[in-house]
């Protein structure tokens, strides 16, 4: 295959195949701590739900975020033609730049937010590219 449609590839099923498992384990989540009032189908019962959150409220959507991003560069390493541990990273800046956005529709704990923004992100892309690239 060409690299260049190999990479870009790479990105796609890396974004996608990170998304599936992200939307997994919110779903779950929901499951396992369900909060009075929230439809995850919209963005304003989301933002009103979290008002009553608890801690064990934020568990799934840190794994959520963490494991999307680690599980997307992992994917994007493995199937890049070159420059692996870039494209890993891509994906890791690519959910960062989603959970930013997000941090500013649904309020949050500030421990939360940083501490999504700065552990669930690039840290997890860079384990996630290290990972698929030794494989």
């Amino acid at each position: 295959m060409n690299p260049i449609l190999k990479n870009i590839l790479a990105i796609i099923l890396g974004w996608v195949v990170g998304s599936v498992v992200n939307i997994g384990l919110v779903q779950l989540g929901h499951t396992v701590f369900p909060l009075e009032g929230l439809n995850p189908d919209d963005i304003e019962s989301v933002a009103n739900a979290m008002k009553s959150a608890e801690n064990k409220h934020f568990i799934f959507p840190f794994l959520a975020h963490a494991l999307g991003t680690l599980v997307g560069a992992a994917v994007a390493a493995f199937i890049a033609a070159s420059h692996k541990m870039k494209f890993a990273l891509a994906i890791g800046v690519l959910f960062l730049a989603g959970g930013i956005w997000v941090s500013t529709l649904i309020p949050a704990p500030t421990w939360f937010t940083v501490t999504d923004l700065v552990l669930a992100y690039i840290p997890m892309a860079w384990i996630g590219g290290k990972w698929a690239s030794k494989k």
